[in-house]
């Protein structure tokens, strides 16, 4: 999606949050517990025993077989499954429907990054209401923190994206190097690779993808977003954790051992079939993305652990993953707040959606389970990389916060931080510029900058 149409989203959205944020005069409304139950697991069960039809907007690949698992189950309810666009394009409807208090579905797909928005407008619900609380322990750590605002739970995690690093093991095999475990590691491998084949990188960093970059921060121990209560923001894009990442980074782009180069297009996805990138850091649920679209590399992959700051104390990131949020529009909200917790963490359902669709589990369940963890990949070998992605989930660092307007945040790191990638590397100017723009763009929204923004 285009800038001007990123902008747009997000400022439709805060203009929503201004209109439905908590009375001030009250400080435990749309707190947790603030409010009493709005209903029973009992309720929640009598719903999905009646004649009830909910809207569920998705964009995920063949969930259409999760949801009929679903409709077997609970015969009386018929899921309505709309695809209304994937990512910003659907959160654009999203948010249209919520301004005009009408046409929003009963349920959607909404991407941490930009669950915070929905949030503090009051657009979707808060799951405590109906006994959230009590679905903790069937999560992991990292996804349920990142369905937790201002101890509000605003969707059921449906899947995540533990960082891992995938290579080359055919050019790593050639040029007599292993797997780097630390980012020293990683550099003297960038280098090496850049001696063989002038032509070639140890991999890409895109000057677009700020949630790419956002994640390489996380697993360096920055905290550059937070939001502190429901008008007070914190960005501090020079803290220790984001100037490591900036040292590194800056030098591997000024010596050009990686490429400043957009991902996700054809010239990238054949550099990646020809070996001129070695590997590709991210998310667990990129071993799906390379079968389907190279899939004549088969063979030449593998995954592993993400190269560490600090061996003795190995931390991880996540990268992408989505919730499922009940929408404050729903006139059947028992029936879709049932619905959205059967289908991230029904066994069954939880299974469907890896097998079927993709999604990497954000259950424990399915997570420590020897059927999940002890899977051959074919495509890669035959390597059990599940137990390199659950044991990466099981990593991955706490305190991960995204501002209430991310969406608008993203959409001005290509003219801030993605220049400097493409202009040679002066990544802690880019930092600042994109802290500047941000901040000033906060103020304007009337969000209160906390000290150290």
């Amino acid at each position: 999606m285009r800038k001007t149409a990123l902008a747009a989203l997000a400022l439709s959205l805060l203009t929503l949050a201004a209109c439905g944020q908590p009375d001030a005069a009250d400080p435990g409304a749309g707190a947790a517990g603030s409010r009493p139950p709005a209903a029973t697991e009992a309720d929640i069960e009598k719903a999905l025993q009646t004649e009830t039809t909910l809207t569920f907007w998705s964009w995920v690949p063949n969930i259409d077989k999760t949801v009929a698992l679903f409709e077997q189950k609970y015969p009386k309810v018929k899921i309505n499954l709309v695809n209304a666009g994937q990512s910003a394009d659907e959160y654009t409807k999203l948010q249209s429907a919520i301004k005009a208090g009408s046409g929003a579905p009963d349920v959607a797909q909404i991407e941490y990054f930009a669950l915070p928005q929905f949030a503090l407008s009051n657009a979707v619900v808060d799951l405590n209401r109906y006994g959230a609380a009590s679905w903790k322990g069937l999560f992991t750590e990292s996804a349920w923190a990142q369905v937790t605002v201002n101890d509000g739970v605003y969707g059921v995690p449906q899947d995540t994206g533990p960082m891992a690093m995938f290579y080359r093991k055919d050019v790593f095999d050639r040029l007599g190097l292993k797997p780097p475990a630390t980012w020293d590691e990683f550099a003297a491998a960038a280098k090496r690779i850049k001696q063989d084949d002038p032509g070639g990188f140890i991999t890409n960093v895109d000057p677009g993808d700020a949630g790419g970059v956002d994640s390489l921060i996380w697993q360096a121990g920055g905290r550059p977003f937070a939001i502190e209560n429901a008008t007070t923001v914190r960005v501090n894009l020079a803290d220790e954790g984001t100037k490591r990442w900036a040292a590194l980074w800056s030098g591997l782009v000024r010596d050009k051992l990686v490429d400043p180069a957009a991902g996700w297009n054809d010239a990238w996805w054949q550099g990646m079939a020809s070996g001129k990138y070695a590997l590709w850091l991210a998310g667990a649920w990129a071993p799906g993305a390379i079968e389907s679209t190279i899939p004549q590399t088969k063979g030449k992959w593998r995954a592993a652990p993400m190269p560490q700051w600090d061996a003795n104390s190995p931390v991880n990131a996540e990268n992408g993953g989505s919730s499922v949020a009940v929408l404050a529009q729903s006139e059947n909200p028992l029936a879709a707040v049932g619905f959205a917790k059967w289908l991230n963490s029904d066994p069954e359902a939880v299974r469907s959606l890896n097998t079927n669709s993709g999604l990497f589990p954000a259950t424990k369940e399915l997570l420590e389970s020897a059927e999940f963890r002890d899977a051959k990949l074919e495509f890669f070998g035959g390597q059990q990389a599940n137990k390199i992605f659950a044991e990466a989930s099981a990593q991955v660092g706490q305190g991960w916060q995204y501002l209430p307007f991310q969406v608008y945040a993203n959409s001005v790191f290509k003219d801030t931080v993605g220049q400097a990638i493409a202009g040679g590397g002066d990544l802690a100017g880019g930092l600042s510029a994109w802290q500047e723009q941000i901040t000033t763009y906060g103020r304007q929204q009337g969000f209160t900058l906390a000290a150290g923004s």
